[in-house]
């Protein structure tokens, strides 16, 4: 990826994309913190929310099996309020 964003924007508001399988389908406990699928940091919601949802394809079939969304550019700054899109 060159940074850029998907509309070309060029701001980036980083999205880590990353799963795992839980305890419980119900909670959000990992079993194992040394498996969990680090999927990518993309430079926006759109592009993240893609690779999540091509994760999450992958394992449909184990209701344990979750991949999740953070918003990493919340935590970098979090007195800076953006993301349009999600």
């Amino acid at each position: 990826m060159n940074g850029e964003t998907e509309d070309g924007s060029g701001e980036q508001l980083l999205h880590l994309v990353f799963g795992g399988r839980l305890k419980s389908s119900r909670g959000v406990t990992f079993e194992d913190l040394e498996a969990l699928d680090v999927v990518g940091i993309y430079p926006d919601y759109a592009t993240a929310r893609k690779a999540w949802q091509a994760a999450a394809f992958r394992t449909q079939d184990d209701a344990k099996m979750r991949y999740f969304v953070v918003h990493l550019h919340k935590l970098l700054d979090p007195a800076k309020d953006g993301d349009a899109g999600s």
